[in-house]
Parts: C-alpha cells; structure tokens; sequence
C-alpha cells in the first residue's frame, strides 16, 4: 500500500468512525427519550403531522450532529493540551467539565432556535414539567460525555496498539541492527589475514614455473581456488564444512610446495558431520598460526592433525616445535576465531595445551 492509498483509507475509517457514533447518538437519544417521557406523550408524537414529524427528526439529527462534533473538537483540542497519558486525572476532570458546558451551548442555542421557529418544530407538550425538561438536559450531557468516552478510549485504543507496534518494531530493529554489527565485525575479523601469504606464494609460483611448468600451472589452480573461497565466501558468516575442506585441500597443496616435507596434514573427519557450518577461513587461520610458531624440519615435521570428535566439534592440534627465535604473538589468529564464535554461536572455543601439543576444538553449528 503506497502513501495516497494510506491516506484514503484513513480518510474512509475516519469518516465510517464519524457515521457510527452519530447513529449511535441518534438512536440512543429517542431510546433516552422513551424512557424519561410517558406513553401519552409518545402517543401525542406519532400523531403529528408527517412533516412536522420528518421535521422533528431531522432537527433531532441536527442535535446529535452538532453534539458529536463539538464533543469531538473538544477531544482534539485537549489532545494537544493536555495528555492522557502525562496527566490523565487533569485531562478527565478538564475533559467532563468543557463536555458538560459544551452540551449546554448547544442545548441553549437550539432552545433559542426551536423558539424562534415556534409551530414549525415540535414542542414539548404543554404537560411537560421542569422535571421531565431536567431530565432531558441530564440525558443530553450524559450523551455527550458517552460520545466523549467512546471516542477516548478509541483513542487509548489506537495508542495501545501503535505503542505495541512501535515496541515491536524496536525489537526487530535492534535485532538487525545487532545482526548487522555482528556481520560489519565479522568481515572486519575475516580481513585480518596474514599479507605474507600471498607473497610468500608469489614468490614460490615463480620459482615453481621456472622449473617444472606443469606443478606450476596446478600451484596457480589452488591458488585461484583459495582465493575465489576467500571471494564467494566473504560475506557468509558460515559455510558447510565439506566447503572448507575442500579450501583447505587447495590451500595445504600450496602449503606443501612452499615448505616441502616440513609438516604433516593427518586429515580425518566423520562423513556424518561434512554437512555440519564452520565460520569460513578458520582452518586457513589455524594453521597459518601453527606454521608461524613453529618449526618446519623435513627431519622432524610438524605433525597437523584436523579430525571431528563426538562431540559435535573440530579438533586442530600439532606438535610443538618452537622456533628458536621467537616470533612475537599478537593472538590474533585465535583471537579472530574466538571473536567469530561469540558472534555466531553461545558455545564457545575450547584451547588446550600442554609440553607437547597445541589443541583448539571449535563446536561444528
């Protein structure tokens, strides 16, 4: 529904809203009027001429008419005065009295009106005492303050309702604006790759050519595929783990050619759990950490072992064989993974190590 659309259609509720409470006013008041006056005035009613009757009625019309409409300008007014919900005491002791003197106003202008027309409306018979003319006042001004409260608590009605609207709406903005945050930090986690990569592979792609043009040409096929993985995958928060493996198939083939026989993929994972989400990148992130504090001797390789265990995880672990220099940690490899998991999931990356091995198992989503 576009803007005009919406306008008309609250154009047509208010003006069915408006229909609806003068017919209720109107029918209501001749039901007041039967109850205070008795038969034989009502016998003296119906026979009356039928234009005067008609007259009468439409005078009557006239009455509810006007009644509603100051009732309702009196509504509007105070809305913007006066709040029901800042000072809702205030607002209905001020509301009762301005409705009540509305009321009279009108009752007295019709009453000079109706007199001034004399025989061409109806009249109250002549046996009509103050009583009965007090308790026709009484039934006016009670109608009026009917009018009043059905159209405030239509007004409480609506407020309620844009209130929960408003509430609820809230809650979905905030639930995409906290989405959205996470997403902005998390592709800001995923560009924190080491920039040696990709020189390091530069570099040994062209050795690889010069040499033996066919490895050469399987290097640059790996190396588009991890870096169409990192592309396609960038904005995902998660892939299926059967992705990353296949990453990671092309990214150890690298590995291998750049450090030889220096380090040991033992890869073993249950086929059950292939089909099972992993934040992209997070084994690249893995063993770029392990390769970076530790040694690679073809003598003693460093042993990488990526398995699953029962419990819905990934377990990464290598040997430890630190560098003799080493470099200095800034975390942030394992930080990024952490940081990635606390804004994808409530479990959380577990971090073990001992003398001889460095162990991280992250849950499989």
């Amino acid at each position: 529904m576009n803007h005009t659309e919406e306008i008309t259609s609250q154009v047509k509720k208010s003006k069915l809203k408006t229909v609806s409470l003068i017919t209720f006013v109107f029918i209501g008041s001749y039901a007041s009027i039967f109850i205070i006056y008795p038969s034989s005035y009502w016998t003296e009613y119906f026979n009356l001429p039928f234009p005067k009757l008609v007259l009468d009625i439409l005078g009557n019309l006239v009455f509810c008419i006007l009644i509603l409409t100051f009732s309702l300008f009196i509504d509007r007014v105070l809305d913007k005065k006066i709040s029901w919900m800042a000072h809702p005491l205030k607002r209905l002791l001020v509301q009762i009295l301005f409705q009540i003197l509305g009321a009279l106003i009108v009752i007295i202008s019709l009453a000079i009106i109706f007199y001034t027309l004399g025989d061409y409306v109806v009249t109250l018979p002549v046996k009509t005492d103050i009583r009965q003319a007090l308790y026709t006042v009484i039934s006016i001004i009670l109608w009026s303050l009917m009018v009043s409260a059905l159209n405030t608590g239509d007004f409480l009605l609506k407020n309620w309702k844009n209130a929960t609207i408003k509430a609820a709406e809230y809650k979905v903005n905030a639930a995409e604006n906290k989405q959205l945050l996470a997403e902005i930090e998390l592709q800001a986690l995923k560009l924190q790759l080491d920039p040696h990569f990709v020189f390091n592979n530069l570099s040994v792609l062209s050795e690889l050519i010069l040499k033996d043009q066919q490895l050469g040409y399987d290097f640059t096929e790996n190396f588009a595929k991890v870096y169409r993985y990192l592309l396609v995958n960038s904005k995902k928060p998660l892939v299926q783990l059967h992705e990353e493996l296949q990453f990671l198939d092309a990214y150890l083939f690298l590995i291998n050619n750049r450090i030889g026989d220096g380090c040991a993929f033992q890869i073993n994972i249950d086929q059950s759990k292939l089909n099972m989400l992993i934040p992209p990148i997070t084994l690249q992130l893995f063993i770029e950490n392990t390769l970076k504090h530790n040694r690679t001797e073809e003598e003693n390789p460093l042993i990488v072992h990526i398995y699953s265990n029962n419990n819905d995880e990934l377990v990464v672990s290598n040997t430890l064989l630190p560098l003799i220099k080493k470099v200095p940690s800034t975390g942030i490899g394992l930080k990024n993974i952490i940081s990635r998991y606390a804004l994808l999931s409530d479990r959380k990356v577990s971090v073990e190590e001992n003398n001889k091995t460095f162990t991280v198992k992250v849950p499989l989503i």
